[in-house]
């Protein structure tokens, strides 16, 4: 799972990232089954009340 900023990625672009980071994953590891690559691209609003 990769979690990037909203303001860093356009929606496009974690398309391509998953992409690149499946092909690398694949080409230079070995592992049994499938490696799911998500990419999440989230905008987040943090408040606090004392």
């Amino acid at each position: 799972r990769v979690i990037v900023g909203a303001d860093k990625i356009t929606d496009v672009e974690t398309e391509k990232l998953s992409a690149e980071i499946a092909k690398k994953i694949q080409d230079e590891m070995t592992y049994p089954g499938q490696v799911k690559i998500t990419v999440i691209r989230e905008t987040r609003a943090v408040s606090y009340a004392k």
